[in-house]
C-alpha cells in the first residue's frame, strides 16, 4: 500500500452496519481504522475480511460514551496511523457507533435517555471535535442517523430524538467546516436486517412483514443496501454535496 491510500475511521466498525461499510469501502480501495466497544473478536474477523480484499485495517477499543477516554484514544490513533500508514491523519470519518432503546415515551427512564445522549450526541460532538486536527482539508464526514427521525414508529421516541440532534449537528458542521472543503452529510437508514434492537427486523417474521408492507420497494433493508450507499457517497464524486440528509430506506412510510 502507498501513503496515498484513503483511510476511513468508522466508529462501531467491528460489527453490524459498520462492518458492512468497512468491507464495501475496502472494495473501493479504502483502508480502515475500526473502533469497537467490547467485542474484539468481531473486530478481528472484520479486519481479516478487509485484508482478504487487499486493504489494511486496524481496530482500537473505544467507549464513545466516555469522553474522558478520548484523549488517550487520540494518542493511540496517532500511533496506529504513523505505524501502519506513516500518516498523521485520515480522510473519512463515519460516526456510526450506537445502540437503541425500544420503549414507549412513558416508560423510558432517565438513565436510558442519558446513555443514548452520551453515545449518539455528546460522544459524536466531542469525538468529532477532537478529530479536526487529523482531518485534512477536503476530507469527508458521514454521520449515521435513522429513518425514524422522519417517520414515527411507537417505541423509539428517545432514540429518534438523539438522531434528530445528529442531523442538526451535521448541518452546523457542514457550515463551519465548509471553508476547509470538508463535506459533512447524514445517512439515515430505514429498517435493516441486522442484530440492532435485538434483531427484530431480521429474526421476527411478523415484524419483517410489517416493515415490508410499509416500504415502497416491498422489503426490509439488508446491510449491503447501506454499505453500498456509504461507499458510493464517500468514494464517489460527491465532494460538492454537504449538509444533506440522505435516507436509504427503500421508501419506508412515504
Amino acid at each position: 500500500m502507498t501513503n496515498g491510500t484513503k483511510i476511513a475511521l468508522i466508529t462501531g466498525g467491528s460489527r453490524g452496519l459498520g462492518r458492512n461499510m468497512a468491507i464495501h469501502l475496502a472494495r473501493h480501495g479504502v483502508d480502515s481504522v475500526l473502533t469497537y466497544n467490547s467485542n474484539k473478536a468481531s473486530a478481528e474477523e472484520t479486519i481479516a475480511e478487509i485484508e482478504a480484499l487487499g486493504q489494511r485495517a486496524v481496530a482500537i477499543g473505544l467507549d464513545t460514551t466516555d469522553t474522558s477516554a478520548f484523549p488517550g484514544f487520540y494518542s493511540d490513533l496517532r500511533a496506529v496511523l504513523n505505524e501502519t500508514w506513516q500518516r498523521d491523519g485520515f480522510d473519512i470519518l463515519v460516526n456510526n457507533a450506537g445502540t437503541g432503546v425500544h420503549k414507549s415515551f412513558a416508560d423510558t427512564t432517565e438513565d436510558e435517555f442519558d446513555h443514548l445522549m452520551n453515545i449518539h450526541v455528546k460522544g459524536v460532538f466531542f469525538l468529532t471535535q477532537g478529530f479536526l486536527p487529523m482531518l485534512p482539508d477536503g476530507s469527508r464526514i458521514l454521520n449515521i442517523s435513522t429513518g425514524l427521525a422522519r417517520f414515527t414508529i411507537p417505541g423509539y421516541a428517545a432514540y429518534a430524538t438523539m438522531k434528530g440532534a445528529v442531523e442538526t449537528l451535521t448541518r452546523y458542521l457542514a457550515k463551519e467546516l465548509g471553508p476547509r472543503r470538508i463535506a459533512v452529510n447524514t445517512l439515515a437508514p430505514g429498517a435493516i436486517e441486522t442484530d440492532f434492537g435485538g434483531g427484530a427486523v431480521r429474526d421476527v417474521p411478523e415484524h419483517n412483514k410489517m416493515i415490508a408492507g410499509m416500504t415502497a420497494m416491498g422489503r426490509a433493508g439488508m446491510p449491503d443496501d447501506i454499505g453500498g450507499t456509504v461507499a458510493a457517497i464517500l468514494t464517489g464524486e460527491t465532494g460538492w454535496m454537504t449538509g444533506q440528509r440522505i435516507e436509504v430506506s427503500g421508501g419506508q412510510s412515504l
